[in-house]
């Protein structure tokens, strides 16, 4: 029976990753943490970074590339990104990469998994969002835009699980004195970060009776809260009729459990069983 697994490494200001497995591909959305925490994590899977079939990268932003230089151009690890994106790769880590060129807006094959691009409105030079067709489910990315569109959540609307932003709490944000008032503005703009409020009202858009989990996504560490991020999203699921949708939490610094979907069933995998798969690698 075809399956795949979803692990978020890590999901944040400060750094992000998840890796994806089929019976046919093995990939990481983004690199932004440490290649000794992604090597970590994906031994914590036995798992290999010389497996991995490729990194798809969202935008150039640090905490999305961090880890790029030292883990995939070591190991000459396919980097798939957009032609702007891979320009402001290289003048930032100043190094050669094993790019697999994509356009934005289209789609491309790693192993069975069909990967489809869009534009997501975000202050980065060309960033992108992605479903990942897999044969037993499809998985959006939507780690960071500054406001719903009617693209984005046309792409998305079939996606059985989401990774949504739910960035910052506006409150806590508007209060926070660590922060310059120009830095909240760019924060809350059209091309900054969906606050809770804002991704609870993009689901009004995109949300429908396939969905099945929702990942709330790139918490501010001081400026949200899990509690705030999970109950503005879990009351929204209610009040348009889905209140049987999961929604799950992810971390800055500790790896998520790893969702497994195979059939039409779903179960979230401990430590115990994650590492003996019942999927061909």
């Amino acid at each position: 029976m075809e399956s795949v697994r979803l692990t978020i490494f890590a999901s944040g200001s400060a750094g992000n990753a998840a890796y994806l497995e089929t019976s046919g591909a093995r990939l990481l959305i983004d690199c932004g943490i440490s290649a000794k925490r992604i090597r970590e994590g994906l031994l914590s899977l036995d798992r290999t970074p010389e497996r991995l079939d490729g990194i798809l990268i969202t935008h150039e932003h640090s905490d999305h590339i961090r880890g790029l230089r030292v883990f995939a151009a070591k190991l000459g690890i396919p980097v798939y990104c957009n032609r702007h994106t891979s320009a402001e790769i290289h003048r930032i880590h100043d190094t050669k990469f094993n790019f697999r060129i994509i356009e934005t807006g289209c789609d491309f094959q790693v192993g069975d998994l069909t990967v489809d691009t869009f534009s997501v409105p975000h202050d980065a030079i060309d960033p992108i969002g992605f479903v990942l067709h897999a044969p037993a489910a499809q998985i959006g990315f939507l780690t960071d835009m500054g406001h719903g569109t009617r693209l984005v959540a046309d792409r998305v609307k079939d996606t059985e699980v989401l990774l949504l932003e739910t960035n910052h709490d506006v409150e806590m944000l508007n209060n926070d004195p660590r922060r310059s008032w120009a830095l909240k503005q760019r924060i809350m703009s059209r091309h900054g970060h969906l606050s809770n409020e804002g991704a609870a009202e993009f689901l009004e858009q995109l949300a429908h009776n396939r969905l099945e989990h929702i990942f709330c996504a790139h918490l501010s560490r001081d400026c949200n809260t899990p509690k705030l991020a999970k109950t503005e999203i879990t009351q929204k699921l209610v009040q348009i009729g889905l209140p049987k949708v999961n929604v799950h939490l992810t971390s800055q610094s500790i790896l998520s459990p790893t969702l497994e979907i195979f059939g039409n069933k779903t179960q979230i995998l401990t430590e115990k069983t994650v590492a003996t798969p019942s999927i061909a690698l």
